[in-house]
């Protein structure tokens, strides 16, 4: 018996809902292999220790820090200062910005606590990088092998999957905290002291389907403030 066209219209759409279904099946695998391609999975390594960013980062925030700090009270006078109760992992560059900040306020800078009228003891609530990174995609997973070959005695190379990120952040703000008091050295009489100055810089790193990255921040290379 043969079907009329009203019959086979369900027919027709059903075999057209397929071929759509196929073409976004198809379309959605390509942009898969097109993001597998262009995705790649980095290992972070520096020289130094720590990377130039984080090394801006912490210079501009110690500098904040420093700049509100006044030693006019001691303009003139020789000045040891006392570094035992600053607990901070990055002691040498605050003490070397404190000691530019002195010598730039006229202070005498002394070698040594024996031969100062006052000793300045400086403290810090601490100096260091906050870290958020963020994705819209799927993460690298797995990690280097830290195992050698027996036969070769070369590093083995472990399996890391490639990171497949639409959209990436990677945003670091460092802080730092700097305070003193001000003593005479021969009677422990205080001079002078401040309370915790606090300074603060950051960075904010995009990409997008991996171009990128579109960087703002309050260091250089960049100095791009969001409205």
């Amino acid at each position: 018996m043969r079907e009329s066209a009203k019959d086979m219209m369900p027919i027709a759409r059903h075999a057209r809902n397929r071929t759509s279904m196929a073409e976004s099946s198809l379309c959605g695998l390509a942009l898969a292999i097109l993001l597998a391609l262009t995705g790649c999975a980095t290992e972070r390594v520096t020289n130094p220790e720590k990377t130039a960013t984080e090394q801006f980062l912490l210079s501009k925030a110690v500098s904040e820090a420093v700049g509100p700090l006044s030693f006019d009270v001691l303009h003139g006078r020789k000045v040891y200062i006392d570094d035992r109760f600053f607990g901070a992992p990055e002691k040498p560059l605050a003490l070397g910005e404190l000691r530019a900040k002195l010598l730039l306020s006229g202070v005498q800078v002394a070698a040594e606590a024996k031969e100062a009228e006052i000793i300045l003891e400086v403290r810090s609530a601490g100096i260091g990088i906050d870290r958020y990174d963020s994705i819209i995609g799927i993460p690298s997973f797995g990690a280097p092998s830290a195992t050698t070959s027996a036969a070769t005695s070369m590093p083995m190379v472990g399996i890391v999957t490639p990171e497949l990120a639409i959209v990436k952040e990677i945003k670091q703000i460092s802080y730092a905290s700097i305070a003193y008091v001000a003593y005479w050295s021969n009677t422990g009489e205080v001079v002078a002291s401040s309370s915790p100055s606090l300074g603060s810089a950051w960075r904010d790193d995009w990409w997008v389907l991996n171009f990128g990255p579109r960087t703002l921040g309050t260091i250089a290379p960049v100095d791009h403030r969001l409205e």
